[in-house]
């Protein structure tokens, strides 16, 4: 990791929290670039708010979160966060690899989710550099993961950026670098977006399309090992549709890992383009991730968000790119072993636009 190299621009907050007993710092931070506003922190590499306007003008915040630092550290549900060591679940929390079998915390029922109770999104991150003067504000943020933290081998250490671009693009690098041991990395992030507005209910009226022909189906949220095309099926959102026209067909909502389109080298590439008709924004999403989480958060059952808004079921919707869930156990998905020597990268680029009357998703891509 490079030294700090830190601009303090603009910091909004800074204060100390406990985290697991001990006294540490946490920043908020802003990312500003015209009307075009980002707020993050150093507690889980978290975005906690995203503001931009509307197709009238009007500037919303796009993620659901709270109001306190104090509610982050509570959170059980990845508001915003960089999740891993290894995002999404690992079955009965362990894994073989190299002849050691790793056996990991097991926080959902049986399995590992998100990299365990204390995953990447329940820690502190250092702040490497910081910069909201210039043209492209961004911010750097780095964790070392110790060998053996949550049950995962070798020391880890991994960095994020975020960086407003041109116009109304957001882009979002992850780096990982295994210092001495090989070991899975799967980063994802981990925000929940409702396009119309935080606080404007159901998502199940926006459109959404995924480039996307196939997914990984489960049982008990843990990939089978198949692979399915999603051709006449409930999944199928190769062209753009409205959510809730098909949400009924799936039990509880949409959780489920999506298979892109494109290259399979480490290209950039379209992974979905969704709509608020509510807002008239639309959010183009690209990243060279070989999958996607498709996530119409089902169970946000009367969650307090900020301003006291009531966030319920269908209040916003996830879209984690990521590698396939549980590849560490099923050997014919692809590897996200990170050996010594070797870089993990990850990238992903929001932009953001609104329409008035004529939507047509083609026109993004």
């Amino acid at each position: 990791m490079s030294n700090a190299s830190v601009f303090f621009c603009f910091i909004i907050l800074f204060f100390g929290i406990s985290v697991n007993g001990v006294e540490e710092e946490v920043k908020i931070y802003e990312l500003k670039k015209n009307n075009f506003t980002l707020k993050l922190t150093n507690f889980g590499a978290r975005l906690i708010s995203v503001i931009l306007p509307d197709n009238r003008g009007n500037l919303g915040d796009v993620i659901l979160g709270y109001d306190t630092l104090d509610e982050y550290v509570n959170d059980v549900r990845y508001f915003g966060a960089v999740v891993g060591r290894v995002a999404n679940r690992i079955s009965n929390a362990q894994f073989t690899l190299n002849g050691t079998v790793y056996k990991l915390d097991a926080n959902e029922k049986n399995n590992t989710l998100h990299g365990g109770a204390k995953g990447f999104s329940q820690v502190i991150w250092k702040v490497e550099e910081y910069d909201n003067c210039s043209q492209s504000p961004y911010i750097t943020l780095s964790y070392h993961s110790c060998d053996g933290e949550e049950g995962f081998p070798g020391d880890l250490a991994v960095s994020v950026t975020y960086a407003l671009l041109d116009s109304y693009n957001l882009s979002v690098s992850m780096k990982a670098e295994a210092l001495n041991k090989a070991t899975p990395v799967n980063l994802a992030q981990h925000s929940y977006w409702n396009l119309g507005g935080h606080d404007s209910g159901s998502i199940l009226f926006d459109e959404i399309q995924l480039f996307a022909s196939h997914i990984t189906p489960v049982k008990n949220s843990i990939p089978t090992g198949a692979i399915v095309p999603v051709e006449d099926t409930p999944y199928d959102f190769l062209k753009s549709y409205i959510i809730g026209g098909r949400i009924m067909k799936i039990l509880g909502g949409y959780d489920i890992n999506y298979v892109l389109d494109g290259p399979t080298e480490k290209k950039m590439k379209p992974v979905a383009v969704v709509h608020s008709r509510k807002s008239g924004r639309v959010m183009r999403l690209s990243s060279d991730a070989p999958a996607v989480q498709f996530y119409t958060v089902n169970y946000m059952n009367h969650v307090r968000g900020k301003q006291g808004y009531i966030y319920l079921p269908h209040a916003a919707l996830c879209l984690e790119t990521q590698g396939f869930p549980d590849a560490v156990n099923h050997p014919n998905f692809p590897s996200q072993i990170v050996t010594p020597g070797k870089t993990y990268s990850h990238n992903m680029l929001y932009t953001f636009t609104t329409v008035k009357e004529i939507y047509n998703p083609s026109i993004y891509f």
